[in-house]
């Protein structure tokens, strides 16, 4: 295999992180299996009570990582010494109980390092191939609509969830209901890519602002009902958006706006964690959320419609947020962000707004269902026709328009599609109550599929480069690699979702700040450490040459 680029310092740190942990790892499951082979000896029941006993109490003020994802494992008083404390202490000195406790968090490690090697094997070495992106309407039109009947065969399901405000089975804009919305969107969006469907472009930027709405709208909503604004509940949210993203920046040495949707559902989420946050006692009053909302608009306007102030308040974040694509290099460093978050400036702010008038919606609709038919089914028909004919009217003098002048209309017109979907999916209880559980399914995963696609399903083939090739595995046979890279991808996408949220509670604990804290110093020490050596590692053979 060759390495097509020189290592730098990010992917060496990564190595030297990854190299004791496997070592930790081997060392924990010899212990495992020691210590069961005693156990398998002993033929004592009551020892063998006391050992499971032991093996499962709680103490959450020492507890230290997680054991297998299902919570939080106490260190063993036996191993517990004043010098070896912290976690990180007990992991160097290769502390026994401290292994056996958090083996499965070490196995979770490196399978996430595992996958980190694969998605470079796959996009920065000759080891694999690559193909050309061809597009076929018909075959694109084929693939997706034998998904959708082949979903609603296998995964069609009727739920009988209720209502949290009103206890009533009226499910309006419910979970099930979102996730797969996202699904079928996020479906679309791989596939266009995927083959190169440049003729969708108009419907894939409504995707992408369908799912800022929902970042809006989702968050808006828990922070609302739930006015949990904790500092674990933020280092959550912020591992979940941003986890996955930033090894794949420092394993494959790409920029964080590679991967634009990462940054910009980080940015909107932090907009409405901020304007529900600050003074948020005050949140029930209808006035201050009104001034919290147009202060958004504000904010908005501000920044995106004014020119130049974009720039001025960006620029001293361009190491972040600056991009050059390859095959653009005389663009501006702060044109990609710019473009990517100013097509959807507004749209996480509609979603709020739905948010804060969700219940009483769900109160009208609840009103409605317990009219009579005479009445209720004049009142559907004329939503639903209603919303036909102002889709209709967005699809024939928005969608319509080329690339560059829908781009100019979409900042503005964005919720029309959104709105008139929402009317069509909850016009009647029935029919809100159906689901598609397949692209549920795929709908949760759509952040490690955006991901990963770049990198094990596509390929760019250096860094910050565009997916413009597809991988291959199987020359000469499209259809056969296609399906073969698809079933790749999907279980390594949702093997990185489950990874991700392994090891979110391993390392950021919902109810203890202090170790949360000391995690975060942790975490930026080592990386200080491993990134210095790297530096040495990799510099001082050169100048001694």
């Amino acid at each position: 295999m060759q390495i097509l680029f020189p290592v730098t310092r990010g992917q060496f740190s990564f190595l030297l992180g990854i190299v004791p942990v496997f070592a930790a790892w081997i060392y924990a499951e010899y212990l495992e299996y020691r210590k069961n082979n005693t156990l398998a000896k002993a033929h004592s029941d009551i020892g063998l009570v006391e050992l499971g006993n032991e093996a499962v109490k709680e103490d959450d003020d020492r507890a230290v990582l997680l054991e297998g994802g299902g919570g939080l494992q106490p260190a063993s008083p036996k191993a517990r010494t004043p010098t070896s404390s912290f976690p990180i202490f007990r992991f160097l000195m290769m502390e026994e109980q401290f292994l056996i406790d958090n083996r499965l968090t070490l196995r979770a490690i490196l399978e996430f390092g595992f996958f980190m090697a694969y998605f470079y094997i796959c996009d920065r070495s000759d080891m694999l191939g690559s193909s050309k992106k061809s597009y076929n309407r018909d075959l694109f039109l084929f693939l997706y609509f034998l998904l959708i009947i082949v979903s609603a065969v296998t995964s069609f399901t009727i739920h009988h969830d209720k209502s949290p405000f009103s206890g009533k089975p009226i499910l309006y804009l419910n979970r099930h209901q979102t996730e797969e919305w996202k699904g079928w969107m996020q479906v679309l969006f791989l596939m266009y890519h995927y083959f190169a469907a440049t003729e969708i472009y108009n419907a894939i930027r409504m995707f992408i602002a369908a799912y800022v709405w929902m970042t809006g709208f989702g968050n808006f909503s828990y922070y609302y009902v739930r006015k949990d604004f904790s500092l674990a509940r933020f280092a959550q949210m912020m591992w979940r958006l941003n986890f996955l993203v930033l090894f794949c920046c420092v394993v494959l040495n790409n920029s964080y706006m590679l991967y634009y949707i990462c940054p910009m559902h980080t940015l909107f989420t932090l907009m409405v964690y901020a304007a529900l946050g600050i003074f948020n006692k005050y949140n029930e009053i209808g006035s201050v959320m009104a001034a919290k909302i147009f202060a958004c608009f504000f904010v908005v306007i501000l920044m995106w419609e004014i020119p130049g102030v974009f720039e001025v308040i960006w620029s001293p974040f361009t190491f972040l947020f600056g991009y050059t694509d390859p095959a653009k290099p005389d663009l501006p460093r702060l044109h990609e962000w710019h473009f990517r978050s100013g097509l959807d400036r507004y749209i996480w702010i509609i979603g709020m707004i739905y948010a804060y008038y969700h219940p009483t919606v769900e109160g009208w609709m609840e009103k409605l269902e317990e009219t009579e038919a005479k009445r209720r089914i004049p009142i559907k028909t004329a939503v639903a026709t209603i919303s036909l004919a102002v889709g209709y009217t967005w699809y024939e003098y928005i969608y319509k328009l080329d690339k560059i002048s829908y781009n100019k209309y979409h900042p503005y017109t964005s919720w029309i599609p959104i709105t008139v979907y929402i009317c069509l999916r909850n016009v009647t209880q029935q029919f809100r109550c159906y689901s598609l559980t397949l692209f549920a399914w795929l709908g949760k995963i759509t952040l490690e599929t955006y991901i990963s696609q770049i990198h094990i399903w596509l390929r760019s083939g250096i860094p910050d480069g565009q997916p413009k090739l597809l991988l291959s595995l199987i020359p000469d046979y499209p259809m056969l690699n296609f399906m073969l890279t698809t079933s790749i991808y999907i279980g390594v996408s949702y093997r990185l979702f489950d990874l991700t949220n392994t090891l979110k509670t391993a390392f950021v604990p919902s109810k203890d700040n202090k170790r949360l804290t000391n995690n975060i110093i942790t975490a930026a020490a080592v990386s200080s450490v491993l990134y210095l050596l790297s530096f040495v590692f990799l510099k001082v053979p050169q100048m001694l040459v």
